[in-house]
């Protein structure tokens, strides 16, 4: 009887144990990444044992699913509102963005389960995971990253929509950015984690890391997270096992001729987090390193992460503050940024040697890396950025209400905004699309708009009773500006969401508008000496009746006075409006 018992006390331990393992934990090879449903199996099964653990659905992605947030609170407290009470920090991790990086998901699973397991939850910080964002990609499960080292299925990079949901968040095409925006907004992270697997280079490293870069960063936060968070994440991967280097592109193609840090701008998850003065990373484990040592890398970042945050928490959560602070008072912002050629650093890098051979395929010379001749040399390392194009903020924004989803966002990301109470003509400052260039193919979905060039032009605007008004004294500053200033390398007008503005609507006929021109020539001598002169310079014009009478008409009363015109308005000075 004793024998039986303890047979079956044995197995019930055993079953136990192995009940709690990840699917990843579960495979002979470890070279699994769990699927969708089995992911969100093994969270509902930990956080029905484990009342410090509770999950959240947020919106439905474009694959008609919610996102499923794993929060974990030692406290069991799980009101946002409540969290920030007591002086909590949180942290956000992201998982599976692209499902072909699936890193992320298996470690997040193992180290939720064994921070409950071993009652290790942190005293000062909430924990939220994002159990997997790019669900869509998930499902689309085979084989599409051909050149990464397992694991044996994984999802695809882009969403049910074909959107690489990492482009996507300043413009929020996808209903999964829509939810993320939400759960951002909802619990107010200071710190933010992206996992991520990188391609490219061969070299030495399991993981490389990007940081918020330093110059784009508020100047606050990157003094502590340049001189004492980046730098103690840096110590202990290397005493881990896993020694990490900056991920970055390679000056000439290869690493040792140099490394340029990477810059996530808006669309990025770490560009639109930083708009936020949230502190925010992305691991990107190496592709051709084994499946097996991605995911422990990426547990070992995470465990490591959450310790500095617990020890900082007090710190982190003043100079967030402060930051904040300061963005509410700043006068001036950068809207795009270009590498800084006159300031290099040097690293120490450890690669493989790159070598040439001929390819079995061509005949010709092809790239390879020799994993027998591993070295360690001095390499470059260009990790400083400028603003290329700043503009200062105005008093207010106006935002017509027929701009619906600047609207809707602005709302989603919790910037407050007044509506006039009745029809008001305001005198503020219009711009006029002067040039743009656009490329002749998509991106994500959208014929990107750079190199914008404008007019700003002083004047009197009608707009109506429930537009709207933004001033710009919130710590979401950075957000508000970045996005609804045109130059901005990814505002709201460079993803087209004002490119109606970009057409003519009026016209006119030539055969009868030829006797209104030549009368309106005839009594307004400005209107003739302007055509007189622009003839003398553009042999074209002067040699084109029609293009001569267009001229007249662009420059009549009756050219239209919203073609080209920016429909955001700035308000430069204090104006008493009526608002509510």
């Amino acid at each position: 009887m004793k024998t039986l018992l303890s047979a079956l006390l044995t197995c019930f331990i055993f079953f136990n144990a192995n009940a709690q393992l990840t699917p990843f934990e579960l495979s002979k090879d470890k070279n699994y990444t769990a699927t969708y449903s089995e992911v969100i199996a093994y969270y509902k099964k930990l956080s029905i044992a484990n009342p410090q653990m509770r999950l959240f659905n947020y919106g439905t992605t474009d694959i008609g699913k919610p996102l499923t947030l794993v929060v974990l609170s030692r406290d069991k407290v799980f009101d946002p509102a409540l969290i920030k009470k007591q002086n909590k920090r949180v942290l956000l991790i992201n998982n599976g963005i692209h499902p072909g990086e699936p890193e992320g998901i298996d470690a997040s699973m193992m180290f939720a389960r064994d921070l409950l397991k071993k009652n290790a939850l942190p005293k000062n910080v909430v924990i939220c995971m994002i159990a997997l964002y790019n669900i869509d990609g998930s499902m689309n499960r085979g084989l599409s990253r051909v050149s990464q080292n397992g694991p044996r299925a994984y999802g695809f990079r882009g969403n049910y929509r074909n959107l690489d949901l990492n482009r996507d968040f300043i413009k929020a095409d996808s209903r999964n950015a829509l939810a993320f925006e939400q759960i951002v907004n909802t619990w107010k992270p200071e710190v933010f984690l992206d996992n991520h697997t990188s391609d490219g280079a061969d070299y030495q490293y399991v993981m490389t890391l990007i940081e918020t870069q330093k110059d784009k960063q508020n100047p606050i936060l990157a003094d502590y997270t340049s001189k004492t968070l980046t730098p103690e994440l840096y110590k202990r991967m290397k005493k881990s096992g896993y020694e990490m280097i900056p991920y970055g592109a390679g000056e000439r193609g290869l690493p040792d001729s140099g490394i340029v840090s990477f810059l996530e701008t808006p669309r990025f998850a770490t560009g639109y987090t930083a708009q936020r003065n949230i502190i925010s990373y992305i691991t990107e484990t190496h592709m051709l390193k084994s499946f097996d040592k991605r995911v422990y890398a990426t547990y070992d970042f995470e465990q490591h992460l959450v310790d500095i945050y617990e020890r900082d928490a007090k710190l982190i959560g003043e100079l967030k503050h402060k930051a904040d602070e300061q963005v509410v008072k700043q006068k001036t912002f950068a809207l795009d940024w270009d590498v800084d050629r006159d300031k290099v650093d040097t690293i120490t890098f450890k690669g493989y040697a790159a070598l040439y051979k001929p390819s079995d395929i061509s005949g010709l010379k092809r790239l390879y890396y020799d994993r027998n001749q591993p070295y360690t040399k001095t390499i470059k390392y260009w990790n400083s950025y400028k603003a290329t194009d700043s503009v200062n903020k105005p008093l207010a924004y106006v935002i017509p209400q027929a701009w619906g989803k600047i609207i809707d966002l602005f709302k989603l990301n919790s910037v407050a905004m007044k509506r006039l109470t009745h029809d008001t003509t305001i005198a503020l400052q219009m711009y006029y699309i002067e040039d743009y260039k656009t490329p002749q193919k998509p991106f994500e979905g959208h014929y990107l708009h750079s190199n914008v060039k404008l007019n700003p032009v002083d004047m009197k605007v009608k707009f109506y009773e429930g537009d709207y008004v933004v001033y710009t004294n919130q710590a979401l500053n950075r957000y508000i500006v970045e996005t609804l200033e045109p130059q901005g390398v990814d505002s709201f007008f460079a993803w087209n969401f004002f490119d109606s503005v970009l057409g003519e609507k009026e016209y006119f006929s030539n055969y009868v508008f030829e006797d209104k021109a030549a009368e309106m020539l005839k009594t307004d001598t400005d209107l003739r000496k302007k055509l007189e002169d622009a003839k003398a310079k553009d042999p074209k014009l002067a040699n084109s009746a029609g293009a001569q009478l267009n001229f007249v008409y662009r420059n009549s009363i009756y050219f239209e006075k919203t073609y080209l015109r920016y429909p955001v308005g700035r308000l430069l000075t204090d104006t008493k409006l009526d608002l509510k």
